[in-house]
C-alpha cells in the first residue's frame, strides 16, 4: 500500500541535490532508495519530475510516493525447485521458472527466488549488495513472468563485481523473443529512454523527461513466419542489452510497433484478436543466452537455455508459415548443434572441458539433460524474407 506526502524546502535546504535532501530530511530510508525513487518517476517538485540531481529551491513543494510501512518477518528460506546451471562458492547461474517472482515486494511477501536461494545456500552465504536486506543474493532481475537464464552471487564481494560488470556491459545478456507484425530488417537497435509512465505507474514507457533513464537494446533477426487471417506475421528475434531497465525490452518493442506475442501490458500494435496471442497468457521472452568472466577466477563462462514448454509449442504452431532462417538464425543453429549437457556452459578460452559433453567446466555431466539441436530450430525451409510489412526499431 503506498501514499502520496509532501515537504515544502526550507531556507537550509538551498541547493542540495534532491535525492540528498530526502535521504538526510528522513523522507526515504537511505539516498540510494531515493535515488531510485526520482529515477522511477514516484517524485515530483512543484508538480513535475526532476533529476536526482536537481538543485532544490526554498518553498519548493515535494511530493513523493512512499509504501506503507509493514512490519516484515523474518526473511525465511522456502523449498522452491531451482534449475542451477552452474554453482561455486561465488556464484549461481540458474534458469528462472515462469510466475517466479525474485524478491519479495508488497504483492508477493515470500515465495520468491529470494526464498529460494535462502533455502539452498543459506542467509549468510549470499550477498547483500542491492541495499535491501530482502534482496539476498540478487545482482540483477527478471520479471515474474520472463524465463531464462539469471545470476545470483553469494557473497559481497562478487556481488560488487558483478554489478559492476552488468553495468560496464561487459555480461552479454541475449534474450529470445517473439513480435507481432514481419520486420523488414535484419537487424535493428532501439536507443530510447525509459521512465515511469505518466498516468499509469504500474508501466514503464519512454520518455522525454529529466528521471527517463538511458536504455538501449539491439536485436538480430532470426526467423520470420507469414501473416495470417487474424495477425499481423510474426518475428523471432534475438535481444541483446546494454543497459538493464525496468521491462525494457518489452517497452522498447512496443515502441518500435512490434509488442511481444502474449504481452498483457505493453500491446500498442498488436492484434486484437486472441488468437494471434498463439495461447500464450505471458510474454515470448526468454533469456536464452549468458556470457560472462568469472569474476574470481577470470574464467570465460557462456551459457544457453532452451525454450520452455509453453513458449515451443508457440513456435511451434508457426512451423508451417516460417519464410526461413536468416543468417543469424543459422549462426544460432550452429552453436546449439553442438551437443552438450542442456546445464552446461559453452566453450570460451580459457575454459576446461566436461567429461560428460566435451564442451565446458560447469557441466554437471547428466547424461539426461543433454540435448542438441533445439526443437524450434528443426527443418525450417530457407525462403526470400518478405519485403516491406513491417519497420525495424
Amino acid at each position: 500500500m503506498s501514499r502520496m506526502l509532501s515537504y515544502v524546502a526550507a531556507s537550509d535546504d538551498a541547493g542540495q541535490r534532491l535525492d540528498a535532501l530526502l535521504a538526510a530530511r528522513g523522507l526515504y530510508p537511505s539516498r540510494s532508495a531515493a535515488a531510485r525513487a526520482v529515477d522511477d518517476g514516484l517524485v515530483f517538485v512543484n508538480g513535475a519530475e526532476v533529476a536526482k540531481k536537481h538543485p532544490v529551491a526554498p518553498g519548493d513543494t515535494i511530493v513523493y510516493q512512499v509504501e506503507e510501512p509493514v512490519e516484515p518477518g523474518p526473511l525465511r528460506g522456502q523449498p522452491i525447485d531451482l534449475d542451477i546451471r552452474f554453482e561455486d562458492e561465488d556464484l549461481i547461474v540458474l534458469s528462472k521458472q515462469v510466475g517466479l517472482v525474485c524478491h519479495p515486494s508488497v504483492d508477493h511477501d515470500d515465495g520468491t527466488l529470494v526464498n529460494a536461494l535462502i533455502y539452498h545456500c543459506g542467509a549468510e552465504n549470499l550477498c547483500n549488495v542491492q541495499g535491501e536486506d530482502d534482496r539476498l543474493g540478487i545482482v540483477h532481475r527478471l520479471d515474474r513472468d520472463t524465463s531464462g537464464l539469471m545470476l545470483a552471487a553469494k557473497n559481497d564481494e562478487t556481488g560488487y563485481a558483478l554489478m559492476s560488470d552488468i553495468r560496464d556491459r561487459a555480461v552479454d545478456r541475449r534474450y529470445l523473443a517473439l513480435v507481432h507484425g514481419v520486420i523488414a530488417h535484419d537487424t535493428g537497435m532501439i536507443d530510447a529512454p525509459i521512465a515511469r509512465a505518466e498516468k499509469e505507474r504500474t508501466r514503464m514507457a519512454v520518455r522525454d523527461t529529466p528521471s527517463a533513464r538511458e536504455a538501449i537494446t539491439t536485436f538480430r533477426v532470426l526467423e520470420r513466419f507469414e501473416h495470417g487471417a487474424r495477425d499481423d506475421g510474426y518475428t523471432l528475434i534475438d535481444c541483446k542489452l546494454f543497459t538493464g531497465r525496468t521491462h525494457q525490452i518489452r517497452v522498447h518493442l512496443e515502441y518500435a510497433k512490434h509488442p511481444l506475442v502474449g504481452d498483457p501490458a505493453y500491446t500498442s500494435g498488436a492484434p486484437s484478436a486472441p488468437a494471434a496471442d498463439l495461447g500464450l497468457d505471458r510474454q515470448f521472452l526468454h533469456s536464452f543466452q549468458l556470457s560472462f568472466q568469472h569474476p574470481v577466477t577470470g574464467e570465460g563462462l557462456r551459457f544457453a537455455d532452451n525454450l520452455p514448454v509453453d513458449l515451443q509449442e508457440a513456435l511451434d504452431d508457426l512451423a508451417s508459415r516460417s519464410t526461413g532462417r536468416t543468417t543469424a538464425g543459422e549462426e544460432v543453429e550452429r552453436c546449439w548443434k553442438t551437443p552438450r549437457g542442456r546445464g552446461c556452459s559453452l566453450s570460451l578460452p580459457g575454459t576446461r572441458s566436461c567429461s560428460a559433453c566435451g564442451i565446458a567446466s560447469s557441466c554437471r555431466g547428466s547424461a539426461r539433460r543433454r540435448t542438441a539441436v533445439p526443437t524450434w530450430w528443426r527443418a525450417r525451409p530457407r525462403r526470400a524474407a518478405p519485403r516491406g510489412r513491417a519497420r525495424a526499431g
